[in-house]
């Protein structure tokens, strides 16, 4: 068995205004880890659907490793409608096939064979989901090089403050971008404070490896107990900026896992996430300059 890299979660059809293209944070996360050498793993469920069986398909076309059941339930679609400035305006589907992900003996033995995880907070919005992230989280073997990534991804009201509030304790880097931080600042009670202080409380409250946060046109951040680096965001002709933040986690977590700096790390998921900008959907292939 492999070290994998998890991303555990929906996998979907974003239905763009030009067609539909395979989504989810999990399966652009494995993607891009897999474009960078690593062994990334998907984990979702579709329905035993026609577009189900397209998106196993195209996961196989792509040489992208999955764990993928099929439940009783249709298979997950996001209507995706963008902004004049190319940002998506999600309406995602209830009472799909990524809100059942069953919890199996196979499931099992991958938990135990992962060494980094990438999961949010939209996959729990269901009980069944939740628990089975929750049980292949208390699978994992506990390494001091394990990464457990909390990538929050708040969409449509599809979280509470319990399910981010436990998260948030099973994590060791979280990632949170700049509205993201206003909305939990709210909801935990301390909402009058400059975004960095806020990253500094949730860093030493959860006693995280990292927090990272990303603030759009104005850059990016890494919180690290003691150190904060910066990166400016590059400036490009946008295509549509679905996925660039999955891209962005996964060159990131790529680098750490490679034993690359924090800097380092950093700097390749700001030109990872500039340049899946300048593409139509979520999985584009890099280039070899990347990812060599």
């Amino acid at each position: 068995m492999k070290d994998y890299v998890v991303g555990m979660g929906e996998a979907l059809w974003d239905v763009l205004p030009e067609g539909k293209k395979i989504g989810g944070a999990p399966a652009n996360f494995a993607y891009h880890v897999s474009q960078f050498g690593l062994p990334g793993l998907v984990v979702s469920a579709i329905g035993d659907d026609p577009l189900g069986n397209e998106i196993t398909e195209n996961f196989t076309s792509k040489g992208l490793t999955y764990h993928i059941d099929k439940v009783p339930y249709p298979t997950g679609t996001v209507q995706v409608e963008l902004d004049e400035e190319g940002v998506p305006q999600y309406d995602i589907k209830e009472n799909v096939a990524w809100d059942n992900i069953p919890y199996t003996a196979e499931l099992d033995a991958i938990a135990r064979n992962t060494r980094a995880v990438c999961f949010g907070s939209l996959a729990q919005r269901n009980v069944v989901s939740r628990e089975t992230i929750n049980r292949f989280l208390d699978a994992m073997p506990r390494r001091e090089d394990s990464l457990v990534v909390f990538d929050i991804n708040l969409r449509q009201g599809f979280y509470n403050k319990e399910i981010l509030c436990n998260s948030m304790k099973r994590c060791n880097i979280l990632k949170i971008n700049d509205e993201e931080l206003v909305t939990i600042s709210r909801m935990f009670g301390y909402p009058g404070i400059d975004l960095q202080d806020k990253c500094w409380i949730l860093l030493g409250k959860y006693n995280l490896k990292m927090l990272i946060l990303t603030c759009g046109i104005n850059g990016s951040y890494v919180f690290t107990p003691g150190n904060v680096s910066f990166q400016p965001t590059p400036k490009v002709e946008v295509a549509d900026t679905v996925g660039a933040g999955d891209s962005f986690t996964a060159a990131f977590i790529s680098s750490i896992l490679r034993g690359k700096s924090v800097p380092e790390a950093h700097s390749l998921a700001v030109r990872t996430s500039a340049f899946v900008c300048t593409r139509n959907g979520a999985m584009p292939i890099l280039p070899s300059e990347f990812t060599e």
